[in-house]
């Protein structure tokens, strides 16, 4: 996912070689079956509202995907409850639980009509004023807003309405810190919007009182030990595929012979981490790796070395997928070429061995796309053009190598490979789309100078206010910010996976590059990446004490 340097901040992250720990990939199943928090999950809940807050707690712990099958059972009754009722359900006056199966139903894929928060709103379609004292429901009701789609505005008012009570509510200097420190949490990280991922270890640090205060859940404590030994289980395997990664990047001397390019295999990891963050791809981020890997390493070449007359020749050369097409072209490009070419084929040949499709052409053709997207944005800057906003950010969303990422993820998972969804795959729908647009405008909001390099490739500011000159920056960053939105809600729309002919492990690889987008852009004063440094260490270097 093409975008400015970040590098500098990450480079002192790197493991030594023997920092890994033994892992057997057989462990979360021990762990699993092991553990007495299979009964809980497997248990019959009589309260509603327990089961819920249940999901939620494994949920924020990062144990969802060893417990899928009790999930979709309890939503599953939920649902039908739902439906049986003709969306009314036990307890509707209590906002926090209504909230709370809204999201979690939606999350599933299930389709809940907001007409649910109708019995908390007035005659005049606003909330009632007098749930301002409700702040556990407040939050829920946030969290809920977050799953709206086009066209809701009852979800839109629910997240304004909240967010304002909400805000406020954290400046009183009479509540309780640590109560306050969660509200702020919420607000800043909502969970369906953020790497969850990111979060757990807010969960680990706490004791029974405290804990069960600050979340108001008391399921939390109750997986508690079982999430902090899944997550250090976790930490070594990540580490090793890190290590078998930044082999394979050696080896193919690629830093060396493209001497203008980043050379920051870390990152590259990590964004095949966050896209396929289930502990059973563990293979398959260190193939979306290699593919993340020169996705900026073209990116790099278009922007800083080669001509543009080069730079057309290596497009069509990637367009019919011909090595000698690349004859007359510098020495460097040809091996950029040479090296792209054989990991795709190589990449295309496990898959073919592994679920009986050989997907070389729809990959190809993603090559394709991205360098036809970064010529185009070559031959404006050469020319001096400045396109419309709109031309720009219909380019700009495939300059962003997001189609490359999950058209390779999708055959690295192997499920729902069928001749209709290839076909949608090679023609860019809303599932790769809006995720990519979330990047490339958060990229553009952004003020990071990148200072290895010297490459313009344009933003969506500058080319907004050159044809709206009567427009202010700050009218143009509220501009992006609602495209974002937007875009946030068609990529609900499309993750309602009853509708979708993608499998859930996809939808969620799409769901996880648009969380993720924020910590790759969260810039400070110093063009650091504090947020994304943090994250590292988390993720690949601080063990949990059990």
């Amino acid at each position: 996912m093409a975008e400015t340097n970040n590098e500098q901040c990450l480079v002192q992250l790197n493991p030594p070689q023997n920092s890994v720990l033994s892992f057997n990939s057989s462990s979360f199943q021990s762990l699993s079956n092991n553990s007495h928090e299979v009964e809980l999950m497997s248990c019959s809940l009589d309260d509603p509202l327990e089961s819920l807050n249940l999901i939620d707690a494994v949920q924020r712990l990062g144990l969802e995907y060893r417990f899928q099958t009790e999930i979709d059972a309890i939503l599953e009754h939920h649902y039908a409850i739902f439906v049986d009722h003709d969306g009314d359900c036990m307890n509707d006056n209590d906002l926090h639980e209504v909230a709370l199966r809204f999201r979690l139903l939606r999350q599933r894929g299930y389709f809940v009509s907001s007409d649910v928060f109708n019995i908390f709103m007035n005659e005049d379609g606003h909330f009632k004023q007098n749930l301002e004292h409700d702040i556990k429901g407040l939050m829920s009701l946030y969290e809920a807003s977050q799953l709206c789609l086009p066209g809701e505005n009852k979800l839109n008012e629910a997240q304004n309405f909240s967010s304002k009570i909400l805000r406020e509510y954290i400046t009183n200097d009479n509540i309780d810190n640590k109560e306050a420190n969660h509200v702020a949490r919420t607000l800043a990280n909502p969970y369906h919007t953020s790497f969850s991922k990111f979060m757990v270890k807010d969960y680990f640090g706490v004791g029974d009182d405290e804990l069960l205060h600050a979340t108001n859940n008391k399921w939390v404590h109750a997986f508690q030990q079982v999430a902090k030994m899944d997550f250090n289980i976790a930490q070594n395997m990540h580490q090793q595929e890190l290590v078998q990664f930044t082999r394979w990047w050696k080896e193919t001397g690629l830093g060396k012979a493209l001497p203008f390019a980043r050379d920051q295999p870390l990152k590259w990891y990590i964004c095949s981490l966050v896209c396929l963050i289930d502990p059973c791809f563990s293979d398959e981020r260190i193939e979306l790796s290699k593919a993340v890997s020169f996705v900026y390493l073209i990116d790099d070449m278009f922007d800083i070395y080669g001509s543009l007359d080069q730079l057309t020749l290596f497009t069509e050369a990637v367009r019919r997928w011909d090595i000698a097409m690349t004859e007359a072209l510098p020495e460097c490009m040809r091996i950029c070429f040479k090296s792209l070419y054989d990991m795709t084929n190589e990449i295309s040949s496990k898959i073919y061995k592994k679920h009986g499709w050989n997907p070389i052409n729809s990959l190809q053709k993603s090559w394709a796309k991205l360098c036809d997207a970064f010529l185009v944005e070559g031959r404006w800057f050469d020319c001096g053009e400045s396109p419309s906003a709109e031309e720009y950010l219909k380019n700009g969303v495939v300059s962003t190598g997001v189609h490359v990422v999950l058209v390779h993820a999708f055959f690295f998972l192997g499920q729902s490979i069928t001749n209709q969804t290839v076909h949608l795959l090679d023609n860019d729908p809303l599932i790769i789309s809006s995720p990519a647009t979330i990047l490339r405008l958060h990229d553009d909001l952004g003020t990071a100078k990148d200072e290895n390099q010297e490459g313009y490739d344009g933003s969506y500011v500058n080319y907004y206010m050159i044809h709206n000159q009567d427009v202010s920056v700050d009218t143009t960053r509220k501009h992006m910010a609602n495209l974002i939105s937007n875009s946030w809600k068609n990529l609900n729309k499309e993750c309602l996976s009853f509708n979708s002919p993608f499998p859930a492990a996809f939808i969620q690889a799409s769901l996880s590059i648009a969380r993720f987008v924020p910590i790759l852009y969260g810039y400070d004063k110093n063009q650091r990446l504090p947020t994304l440094e943090k994250l590292v260490k988390s993720m690949l270097y601080e063990k949990v004490h059990i």
